[in-house]
Order: structure tokens, then C-alpha cells, then sequence
């Protein structure tokens, strides 16, 4: 069993609940079942990254790091790539951005480089009283390419892929 999977804190031990595994951003035009059917782990998508965002992850499958840099949507990876993981036809990413509570907006420090460097201007500020404007982000305007995550100094972005809400009824 790895030992990586279980969640060592006294009470889940106790209870034997599993870790969740982190969410992996993976690089556009893939999907985890094609990378799971399809990846090798050669890593030819890795170097022909131009913006070096795809690294591999600890299973040796390509992940991407919007720490530094944003995705063009280039398209060198899917070039470089010699099995059927990339799929040009379909939707870029499948997660969008989420702005997390560390925002120094949200704790009353004026900063916008989030919007700043949307490119597709998904992110937007709202002017409130007593406090600078708050980011609200518009997911169905968001392509997922990382710019805004890449420039926040609170690192308070990251990416998500949406849940479906299931209504109860």
C-alpha cells in the first residue's frame, strides 16, 4: 500500500480515511482518461513547452505549474507528442480559475493583477464600501490558461475543474 495515500492525522488514522490526491492541471487538449489510456511517460511534451509550464508529476504523467508563466495555447505539446493523448477538437481545459480567500483584496490591500493579466477579461472588480473593489470571475469566460494565477502575489488563484451541482429535490 502506499504510504502516501493514507492521511496520517490522528483522527483519520484512526478511522482509516484515504488522502484525496491533489488535483492535476493537465496540459491542453488533454483529459486524465486519455492520459491514463494513452501516456506513455516519455515526457517529449515536457522540453517542447516554450513557456516551461509541463513538468511530470510523481506518476510520470505531464502536469502543469502556472507558478511563473501562462499557457499560449501554442500547441507544441500535442505536436511533440507520439501517442493519441492531445485532442486539438475539444475545449482547451476542462478547469477554470478560482479566487481563494488569501486574495489581498479580500483582506482589504488593494491589488488587481489578477485582471490585469486575464487576457480573455474574465475577471472582473466590484466596487464595495469601505474596502477596494472585489474579483468576481465570469467561468464561462475563462479559457484556464493560468495568467492570472501566474501573476497573483498571494497566490491565491489556483485551477479547478467546475463540479455539477446535482439538484435534490
Amino acid at each position: 500500500m502506499d504510504r502516501n495515500a493514507i492521511d496520517l492525522g490522528r483522527r483519520s488514522f484512526l478511522t482509516g480515511r484515504y488522502r484525496t490526491p491533489p488535483d492535476r492541471i493537465r496540459p491542453p487538449w488533454s483529459r486524465e482518461a486519455s492520459i491514463a489510456a494513452a501516456c506513455t511517460g516519455c515526457g517529449a511534451c515536457v522540453p517542447a513547452c516554450p513557456q516551461h509550464i509541463i513538468a511530470l508529476d510523481p506518476d510520470g504523467r505531464p502536469s502543469l505549474n502556472f507558478a511563473a508563466a501562462e499557457c499560449s495555447f501554442c500547441g507544441a505539446c500535442a505536436e511533440a507528442c507520439p501517442e493519441p493523448v492531445f485532442d486539438r477538437t475539444a475545449a482547451a481545459f476542462a478547469h477554470v480559475a478560482v479566487i481563494g480567500s488569501n486574495c489581498f483584496a479580500g483582506r482589504g490591500i488593494i491589488c488587481q493583477s489578477c485582471g490585469d493579466a486575464c487576457p480573455e477579461a474574465a475577471i472582473r472588480f466590484r466596487p464595495r464600501l469601505g474596502g477596494p473593489a472585489l474579483p468576481e470571475l465570469s467561468a464561462d469566460r475563462c479559457s484556464g490558461c493560468g495568467a492570472c494565477a501566474a501573476t497573483c502575489p498571494a497566490s491565491a488563484v489556483t485551477m479547478s475543474v467546475p463540479r455539477l451541482e446535482v439538484a435534490h429535490g
